[in-house]
C-alpha cells in the first residue's frame, strides 16, 4: 500500500509535536525512510502543523536531514505533499 508513495514528497504527522516532509525512499515493518527531510518541531514556533505545512507546499521543503528513519508505530497520518490542500 505503501508502494504508491515511493520517491514522492510525502507529509508524515507524528504521535508528537513532529512532522516530517521528505522524500519517501524505503519502507519496511518498523521505519520509513525519507531523504532531503525536513523534520519540524512544532513547539520551536507559534505556528500550527497546518500552516507550517502549507508553507513548506508553497516554499519547499526546507531540508535540515539527508536521511532519516522514521518510526511507523509514531506515524497518524500519510501523504503526499502534493496533496495538501490550504482552504
Amino acid at each position: 500500500m505503501l508502494d504508491e508513495f515511493l520517491n514522492q514528497k510525502v507529509v508524515i504527522d507524528c504521535s508528537s509535536t513532529f512532522v516530517c516532509l521528505g522524500r519517501l525512499t524505503r519502507y519496511d515493518d518498523h521505519f520509513l525512510e525519507l531523504k532531503n527531510a525536513d523534520i519540524h518541531d512544532l513547539r520551536d514556533t507559534d505556528t500550527t502543523r497546518e500552516n507550517y505545512v502549507a508553507e513548506s507546499v508553497a516554499t519547499g521543503i526546507k531540508r535540515n536531514r539527508k536521511r532519516v528513519l522514521i518510526r511507523r508505530d509514531q506515524m497518524v497520518a500519510l501523504s503526499l505533499l502534493e496533496e495538501v490542500v490550504d482552504e
